[in-house]
């Protein structure tokens, strides 16, 4: 009946609150009973010993407040199912967002963000009737029909084995009905995940499709996948009021042989009339906990299918975190150092880093440089420990980097890419988010020191301006200096850099370099290089080629030592 131990178990912390829906659920149950009893104990008296309302004031009085007392237990259902689906969708989010944390960017890189929104929100949202209709709904159905079982049987045998007899087809029919419904339940779920990442893409990619005039082609494709979603949608749904109807059917009927039963037998004399309208009033009530749960069987099998795809991303493998801390740790005076440090992506063959051992010097500027592929963005994502080496150490004076607190690590180091992510928040917001406590007269000179200033103070809005879903509403060079400085802001003795003015007008470039020159200075700095000037400028160049150093040295050293430098500068040269 889908008892999932790993989502049951996401109810831990509320678990008081759970078995309180179940108690509700019990005793809105009871007083059912109850309300049956005073029921039929008023109609016998009235019709049968000639009694007035009045002589049933007591009994009246009784069964307005069981009624009452039931509406109060259906209530307290509700209510405590509403804070047990608050919890675990709160729960289940924060595991997500802090797993999705964890992996980092390049372990994530294989998956698609559209899916992994879908997951994170509609996945989530899917566990709320899980939570509060079908496992509630699991437990009252096996609890309610036994607790009316012992107040049939004293009164009536055969009505008792009746029950008994005709209550297993409703679960064994929901069971042959959900077994088909499982599998296209989980078919929904992949089609609505892959058509979620398949309408990110497009949207993310409209430029360049309107540039290559394949907008239709992709929008007919669009319309393939949402037809796909909508056939597998409706076979679910067919086969969800297929199983409504066959529950409702076979309830009907079971309550009709009660009837009968009952009937023939208080006409032969062989039952009391009082006993008779009791086990007719609850019959129906014995059968609802079976039928509700066949009705929110449905609701089951879209909970435990969402559940499978988070539980997939919560099990992904997260790199090791260290939890030494760096408060002493002067990085400043500390060298880096890679003893032949290795590194293969997943699904590739070959090694992006291959045994490469190599220094940082502290307090100054170390440039990378090498071809495409040759390790050079896999040495930033190491020290950004986004990833862990698959060989080799890294190590920062005679600590393990591996070793160190994340969170602390990347406190002393700043990252300026080559195309920065800025939020659709305002621009002070996007650059105090190096700081989050820093005030504006610090965010005012970083923006300063980043040649961003003016530019922001022309704005009408000036620093409460949006800046737009990934700054689409700035240009390339000011998202640069919005990068540049959060930078500055963040004051880090430590700074990496992947040549961020690729790309730029002449103009932009020389306000970027400016700013840049003024941020490097006291730092240790490690740059991937495209430019000749930082080539050049560098207190110490390392070269890789197929992911392993083919020498270190100043710029002048290695035109003279290196071939494979000096060509490489030509062509730079000649670029």
């Amino acid at each position: 009946m889908h008892f999932n131990k790993n989502l049951f178990a996401l109810t831990s912390k509320v678990r008081d609150k759970f078995f309180l829906i179940i108690g509700s659920g019990f005793f809105a149950g009871v007083f059912t009973i109850l309300q049956a009893i005073y029921l039929a104990t008023i109609i016998n008296d009235v019709f049968l010993k000639n009694r007035d309302l009045g002589d049933e004031q007591n009994n009246l009085i009784l069964f307005l407040a069981v009624s009452i007392l039931k509406t109060v237990a259906v209530w307290g259902e509700q209510y405590f199912a509403s804070i047990v689906v608050k919890d675990v969708k709160e729960n289940v989010r924060r595991r997500l967002l802090n797993k999705i944390k964890a992996l980092g960017q390049t372990r994530l890189s294989s998956e698609r963000t559209g899916e992994l929104t879908n997951t994170i929100i509609r996945g989530t949202d899917t566990l709320e009737k899980y939570f509060s209709q079908y496992l509630p709904q699991l437990f009252l159905s096996a609890i309610i029909p036994i607790l009316i079982l012992l107040f049939v049987f004293p009164r009536d045998l055969l009505s008792g084995i009746v029950f008994i007899l005709t209550a297993p087809m409703i679960p064994l029919f929901m069971y042959l009905i959900g077994s088909i419904a499982e599998s296209l339940n989980k078919k929904q779920w992949r089609t609505l995940s892959r058509m979620s990442a398949y309408f990110l893409d497009v949207l993310q990619g409209m430029i360049t499709l309107k540039l290559f005039n394949s907008v239709k082609s992709e929008f007919k494709k669009v319309f393939e996948i949402t037809e796909s979603f909508r056939t597998a949608t409706m076979k679910v749904l067919r086969v969800a009021f297929l199983s409504a109807l066959v529950l409702e059917l076979l309830s009907t009927i079971s309550i009709a042989i009660i009837a009968v039963e009952i009937g023939l037998r208080l006409l032969a004399g062989k039952i009391e009339f009082i006993d008779a309208m009791f086990l007719l009033v609850i019959s129906p009530e014995f059968y609802l906990p079976i039928r509700q749960l066949g009705a929110r069987y449905h609701a089951g099998l879209e909970g435990v299918a969402a559940f499978q795809r988070i539980e997939a991303i919560l099990k992904l493998k997260e790199p090791e975190t260290g939890n030494i801390p760096v408060n002493n740790l002067n990085l400043l005076a500390t060298p880096i150092t890679f003893e032949n440090v290795s590194f293969k992506y997943v699904g590739r063959d070959e090694n992006a880093l291959d045994k490469a051992s190599f220094v940082i010097h502290p307090a100054q500027t170390t440039a990378i440089v090498g071809p495409t592929g040759s390790g050079k963005s896999t040495v930033l994502n190491l020290l950004l420990k986004f990833i862990l080496p698959t060989d080799g150490k890294i190590k920062i004076g005679n600590l393990k980097l591996n070793k160190i607190n994340d969170n602390e690590w990347r406190k002393l180091v700043s990252w300026l890419p080559q195309n920065p992510h800025l939020f659709h928040k305002t621009i002070f917001e996007n650059i105090a988010l190096a700081k989050p406590d820093a005030t504006k007269e610090e965010v005012i000179a970083a923006a300063r020191n980043a040649n961003i200033h003016d530019f922001i103070q022309s704005l009408p809005d000036g620093y409460n301006t949006l800046a737009g879903e990934k700054g689409s509403k700035l240009s390339g060079g000011q998202i640069q200096r919005i990068a540049l400085a959060r930078a500055f802001l963040k004051n880090s003795p430590v700074l990496l850099i992947d040549e961020p003015t690729a790309n730029l007008d002449p103009l932009s470039e020389e306000k970027i370099l400016e700013a840049m020159n003024r941020l490097m200075k006291g730092r240790t700095v490690v740059v991937i290089a495209h430019r000749l000037n930082t080539v050049r400028n560098s207190d110490n160049i390392i070269v890789l080629r197929e992911g392993k150093v083919a020498g270190t040295g100043k710029h002048e050293e290695l035109i003279d030592t290196l071939p494979f430098y000096r060509g490489m500068f030509t062509v730079y040269k000649s670029a």
